[in-house]
């Protein structure tokens, strides 16, 4: 189980990572000019930016103190917090009736609770 839980983690860690800091360092109006990210002018370009920093954060968040054992209580936080990112993400796209959206917001819903429900079970002593 422990190997699954990393490989969760780090494919949680990877994907946040990657779309936060493409929202970071791409300019607002060829984000918002990609048909795939049309969702992105519903908002307000300080907005996308907001939410690629959590996407860094989380990223971070979700594998470094678990694995560095330095306040390892972060990483099961962080997993939540990016279960909540992608449920506000799945919101947005059915809201805007983008299904196939849907289901990649799905899947990372899954793995961020999965992850956050074993990294706080997990026990801490010994690391």
């Amino acid at each position: 189980m422990d190997t699954w839980l990393w490989i969760c983690a780090g494919v949680l860690a990877v994907v946040h990572l990657g779309a936060g800091v493409f929202k970071l360092i791409t300019p607002y109006e060829k984000i918002a000019a990609n048909p795939n990210l049309a969702w992105a002018t519903d908002f307000r370009p300080h907005v996308v930016k907001a939410i690629g920093g959590l996407e860094v954060l989380g990223g971070i968040g979700v594998v470094l103190p678990h694995a560095t054992g330095i306040a390892p209580v972060l990483s099961p936080l962080a997993a939540a917090g990016l279960a909540v990112l992608q449920a506000g993400a799945f919101g947005v796209h059915v809201r805007r009736n983008e299904w196939k959206s849907t289901m990649v917001n799905v899947i990372l819903i899954v793995l961020a609770v999965f992850v956050a429900f074993e990294w706080y079970a997990l026990p801490t002593s010994g690391q």
